[in-house]
């Protein structure tokens, strides 16, 4: 029973702090933010997206230990997201007007190589950060390209209560770089890495904790 009651908190406390994390890349990305300014915004937002999700994903699947944690935890925050998407929705704003980041397939592919690795910690977050950081710009961009073109959605249903100097102004896409994905995916592979050696250690310093 104490072995059941231990297993099942473990699995509430990630969906306690998923939800968090959750509102956490939120506001690191702001998915709002990134409809209206999606085309220019999104290597920053690759960024955020990545190492704000590979921090809780390494550190749930370190402090289970059992592959598939990540999916799980993405899956959540997934949920979640889709119902402050609806909140939006019902609100009156079009459809259109949030886009959900995709975490789900990123977080397969870390699941995967903490099993492929046979749990092996280094190569979880070496391989399994570089992954995350490479191919969430990718999922997230080909979902974008299946929505209505979120600059257009966001200037034709203005925020009422944005005040004027937050209005989006229209930017120059394609001034500054050439391939956002490709920036995105590099910038994100590099300091992913770093970011998932973080959750690992602050695994460690749960233990700790809790052994204290």
């Amino acid at each position: 029973l104490m072995v059941w009651l231990r297993r099942t908190t473990h699995y509430l406390f990630i969906v306690v702090v998923a939800v968090n994390s959750t509102l956490l890349t939120i506001n690191s990305g702001d998915y709002i933010f990134y409809t209206d300014w999606a085309w220019t915004s999104f290597v920053i937002f690759s960024i955020a997206q990545s190492t704000m999700f590979a921090v809780g994903a390494v550190y749930y699947l370190l402090f289970t230990g059992v592959p598939g944690t990540a999916t799980y935890y993405a899956t959540i925050m997934t949920l979640y997201t889709w119902v402050a998407k609806g909140a939006w929705f019902a609100l009156g704003y079009p459809y259109d007007f949030n886009a959900v980041p995709v975490w789900i397939p990123s977080a397969m592919l870390l699941d995967l190589t903490y099993w492929a690795t046979r749990r092996n910690k280094h190569m979880l977050i070496l391989v399994g950060g570089t992954l995350v950081g490479l191919s969430l710009p990718l999922f997230n961009m080909i979902n974008l390209l299946t929505i209505r073109d979120p600059l257009e959605v966001a200037f034709k249903y203005p925020r009422p209560t944005l005040p004027p100097y937050m209005t989006p102004i229209e930017p120059q896409v394609g001034k500054f770089y050439n391939s956002p994905v490709a920036l995105g995916s590099g910038a994100g592979a590099v300091l992913t890495v770093p970011i998932a050696a973080l959750g690992a250690k602050l695994n460690t310093w749960t233990y700790r904790w809790m052994a204290a």
